[in-house]
């Protein structure tokens, strides 16, 4: 099957083939490959890419920002502070705007329709860096991770997702492995599986029926059994700390310990998260929160700094991984 991703938008893996999808992370299996040889093709040069970020980041930024300096892309940065969208002018017209200027827009905020306004209206490719509701080029990274570091298809695989089963990061796997055909566990509390979106939960579950894919929503620590990936994300984020108390209270017992990767029973499991992550008290944030008598890490530092861990691979391949979005997309 010939695949063909010009001028397509990232939005969400729902978006995409098994097969596209594959096509991207065998297209960055060979970006990697090229940049660790010192091969620089430059297939980007003459380009111009904007990123609009509402929400900050660390890696994101970066990765987007190395990827097109590698690729001979330029580079602009607008942050809250540095655009108008949304204030003096509306999204619609900014998009018009901007797609006016460059070949590409990154998006990196809270909501889901922003970034879908922003494709409709913009006549260039647009990605999704992160909204509330979904992290797609997060998935394709964690998914170049895993077959970095598990010899098996991916169809094989099982992923269990540890902690707040609401947030985006839990729902962006849902939608990677339901496409790709893997096995998915959402492990957390019954209140928040009560909580979940049942719309996205039929569409979920409706695509995994069609690709063989296992979608599954446990309190019960018996679906960490044959586990292959450990994943984790973060209870509450800045500007969350009214949360912190009940979200501590109700979390913990879904906290990433050692105890729990030994129950995968897989000698072989892995543990990612896509960072920043609450492992040790080194952070304003966790500090603050233990003196006030709250322990807000969803991992242990003994885990995160484990054999197991393989977090700061899955960091790097964010940029592997956008690199090969851009490069579908726009050449």
């Amino acid at each position: 099957m010939t695949v063909n991703l010009k001028g397509r938008s990232f939005l969400t893996l729902m978006d995409f083939s098994s097969e596209e999808i594959r096509y991207m992370l065998d297209l960055a299996h060979d970006l990697k490959a090229k940049k660790r040889a010192g091969i620089r093709d430059e297939v980007l040069r003459g380009k111009n890419i904007v990123l609009l970020f509402e929400k900050t980041s660390t890696r994101t930024r970066c990765s987007f920002e190395v990827a097109c300096h590698d690729e001979g892309a330029h580079v602009t940065y607008l942050d809250s502070r540095g655009s108008q969208m949304g204030k003096k002018e509306s999204l619609e017209d900014t998009a018009k705007v901007l797609g006016r200027f460059f070949d590409g827009i990154e998006y990196r905020g809270y909501e889901q329709s922003v970034v879908e306004k922003l494709a409709e209206c913009s006549g260039v490719p647009v990605w999704n860096g992160l909204t509330d509701v979904d992290h797609p080029t997060q998935i394709l990274a964690d998914m170049l991770t895993i077959e970095e570091h598990i010899s098996k298809p991916l169809n094989e695989v099982k992923v269990v997702f540890c902690g707040d089963i609401r947030n985006n990061m839990s729902y962006a796997w849902m939608y990677g492995c339901a496409k790709m055909g893997m096995s998915f566990v959402a492990y957390g509390p019954d209140v928040l599986a009560a909580q979940m979106d049942g719309k996205v939960m039929e569409e979920v579950k409706a695509t995994a029926r069609k690709t063989g894919a296992k979608i599954e929503v446990s309190s019960s620590p018996e679906c960490l059994k044959g586990a292959d990936v450990i994943y984790t994300d973060v209870w509450a984020s800045m500007g969350e700390e009214a949360e912190i108390p009940e979200r501590v209270k109700l979390l913990t017992p879904y906290k990433v310990t050692m105890d729990m990767l030994k129950s995968t029973e897989n000698p072989d499991v892995i543990f990612l998260h896509c960072l920043p992550a609450f492992h040790d008290f080194e952070t304003e944030m966790a500090k603050t929160q233990m003196k006030e008598g709250y322990d807000i890490r969803e991992v242990t530092d003994e885990v995160f700094r484990s054999e197991y861990s393989r977090v700061f691979d899955e960091a790097e391949n964010r940029m592997h991984t956008i690199k090969a979005v851009m490069v579908a997309t726009l050449v």
